[in-house]
């Protein structure tokens, strides 16, 4: 059994050393630092290009209403044939072309197959349109809107950032502090294979050494993974794909903590003044449904030639005048309208209210958050200290004989746990230290 077990252990050695540099060797690896991942995810990260994209729909949608302001330019040539009386006497009058022949009855009444080809530009220019206004007015404010969205995404993005890369520093601590561990259990299995084969100890003992040594192996497999994955993610965040192996270039610490005293929930925060002007936005198209009953004056004019040849300009002839139009009723659609834009307004409120609740509610939950984190950290390390001292107070007494070896991998078990307790408690103090600053921006 000993024989076989030593095997195993040997085997799995061997692989846990090869395994993680050969997939490393497959992946481009690089250093890089907090400060550069901000700046290539500013740079390269594709949610960030699809919020450019939507800022430049909201701008091409506002660009739109300024068919309120401008006039309409129109160019048109129409080609007309008829034996229409009436049409083609017309025709004749509009060519300037009637002669005394033209009012010979017969002639009238059978003008034959009569050609009109009429070259046109036409304008019509809004003088009046209240409406339109506002909804201009509300396109503009959506368009800022976006541009709030899109610059509070680049606060989020830069929180995400730090966020993955605080874990791949977690992740990295993590693998060196099992490494040292396993170092540690793997001469703890030569010192009680020798100690077997002297007979100084029993095989349970011996097994109960191998046991733990395949425990720590499975604990830096899987960190190893970890760092993989979050180094796999941090590399799609910044924009280098998934096949870009990232190191940490600076080792996990502690920040240095701000009071949270005066720390106050910032209602010009961008997200917030989203949310306000999105309320201003739905009362401006509000005022819009109400002003459809208010009436529409545009100016319009043409100018045109007709002619019996194609494209010819025998004949001009223009118009000029203003138009002035009442919406009267409109089968009920403007009423609904009015009303429907009235419960938006009335929900838009209520959301912006919710949305000023609860960021209120997860700015204190935040603040309460970086103080236990600050707590825990404190009592990790505390815990570090103590776990340590008993290791080598167990360890000196198992040389001695004192201690049996279930003490001391209890003790080794219990320092290695307190150890990744405390690196995990400085990263979620360093996280929620950025995410409160993140909320009371």
């Amino acid at each position: 059994m000993p024989t076989i077990n030593t095997k195993w252990t040997a085997f799995l050695l061997l692989m846990s050393i090869v395994l993680p540099f050969y997939f490393a060797e497959a992946q481009e690896r690089s250093l890089v630092s907090l400060e550069e991942a901000r700046t290539r995810a500013r740079s390269n990260n594709t949610d960030l290009k699809l919020f450019e994209k939507k800022y430049a729909v909201a701008k091409a949608n506002y660009e739109q209403t300024r068919a309120v302001l401008l006039p309409q330019i129109r160019l048109t040539n129409t080609s007309t044939f008829t034996n229409n009386p009436l049409m083609a006497f017309g025709f004749k009058l509009l060519q300037r072309d009637v002669s005394a022949p033209d009012f010979d009855p017969g002639v009238l009444n059978d003008p034959g197959d009569v050609e009109n080809f009429n070259t046109r530009i036409e304008v019509q220019q809004p003088i009046i349109n209240v409406d339109g206004w506002q909804e201009r007015k509300a396109a503009n404010l959506q368009l800022e809107i976006s541009n709030l969205q899109q610059e509070r995404y680049l606060e989020y993005l830069d929180l995400e950032v730090t966020k993955t890369y605080m874990q791949l520093q977690l992740a990295y601590k993590s693998v060196a502090v099992l490494e040292k561990a396993r170092e540690t259990a793997a001469e703890n299995d030569n010192t009680a294979r020798n100690n077997l084969e002297q007979g100084l100890i029993q095989s349970a003992d011996y097994l109960n050494v191998q046991v733990r040594l395949g425990e720590v192996e499975n604990q830096l497999l899987a960190a190893r993974g970890q760092a993989e994955n979050v180094s796999e993610y941090l590399s799609v965040l910044i924009g280098n794909g998934a096949n870009s192996y990232l190191t940490p270039e600076s080792d996990l610490l502690p920040f240095d903590q701000e009071s949270s005293s005066g720390v106050q929930l910032n209602n010009e925060r961008k997200d917030i003044k989203a949310n306000a002007i999105a309320a201003e936005a739905q009362k401006r198209m509000y005022s819009s449904s109400k002003l459809n009953f208010v009436p529409r004056a545009n100016a319009m004019a043409s100018y045109g030639w007709n002619d019996s040849e194609l494209f010819g300009f025998g004949a001009d002839n223009y118009v000029v005048g203003i138009q002035l139009s009442w919406d009267l009723f409109g089968g009920y659609k403007n009423i609904g309208k009015i009303h429907k834009e009235k419960a938006l307004l009335e929900q838009a409120e209520l959301e912006q209210q919710k949305y000023l609740d609860q960021s209120e509610m997860e700015l204190n939950k935040a603040i309460r958050l970086r103080s236990e984190s600050q707590s825990r950290m404190a009592l990790a390390g505390l815990a570090v200290e103590q776990s340590r001292e008993a290791l080598r107070v167990t360890t000196n007494r198992f040389e001695q004989g004192l201690e049996k070896t279930m003490d001391l991998l209890h003790a080794e078990s219990q320092f290695l746990e307190k150890e990744l307790t405390y690196y995990e408690s400085v990263f979620n103090l360093n996280y929620a230290q950025a995410y409160l600053e993140f909320l009371s921006k």
